[in-house]
């Protein structure tokens, strides 16, 4: 009787330890998986979190590059003595700032137009302008801009500035200025 007894304790303990067995891996399973999910969603978050800065400090580094820009763009005019292309010491800070400019930002380009009052023939002044146009580009090449970034054209007397025929007009017409 004793060993009937211990038969049927043991046919009634293994499922039990079976069962408790069973459940025990199941929910280790479900555990882990759920914490699987989390880290998963964890690095999805910090990888969307540094994406976001790194989108953050692109648009940044766009708006000062802009706001330097425009801050050229109100400066970008070189003014030139009567029938000469040499540049005037009095032009090297704004020269040096469109320099500064285009070497950080290597994939700004320039457009550097020569200009000339009426006085002189249509051929000469478009020379002329090529020459001041040329001067400029020179001092900026020398300052470490790369000539691929660089391109030069002459408009002669054809585009003045200011339609006026007194030597103030003249003045303000001989000019190169920089076009990004």
């Amino acid at each position: 009787m004793r060993l009937n007894k211990l038969v049927k304790s043991i046919a009634v303990a293994l499922p039990l330890m079976a069962m408790a067995a069973c459940s025990s891996n199941d929910t280790t399973e479900a555990e882990a998986e759920l914490a699987a999910n989390q880290a998963a969603q964890q690095a999805q978050a910090e990888q969307q979190a540094a994406e976001a800065a790194a989108a953050a400090e692109v648009a940044r580094l766009e708006q000062i590059k802009q706001e330097e820009q425009d801050k050229l763009q109100t400066s970008n005019t070189i003014y030139f003595d009567f029938d000469t292309s040499k540049l005037d010491s009095s032009v090297t800070d704004i020269l040096n700032m469109h320099a500064t400019f285009l070497v950080s930002n290597a994939n700004a380009r320039v457009v550097i137009e020569g200009h000339a009052d009426e006085r002189g023939t249509p051929e000469y002044n478009i020379a002329l302008g090529e020459r001041r146009a040329q001067a400029v580009q020179k001092y900026l090449e020398n300052s470490g801009v790369l000539s691929s970034q660089i391109e030069t054209v002459s408009y002669g007397e054809e585009k003045p500035a200011i339609s006026d025929r007194t030597e103030g007009a003249f003045a303000k017409n001989r000019r190169a200025v920089l076009v990004y």
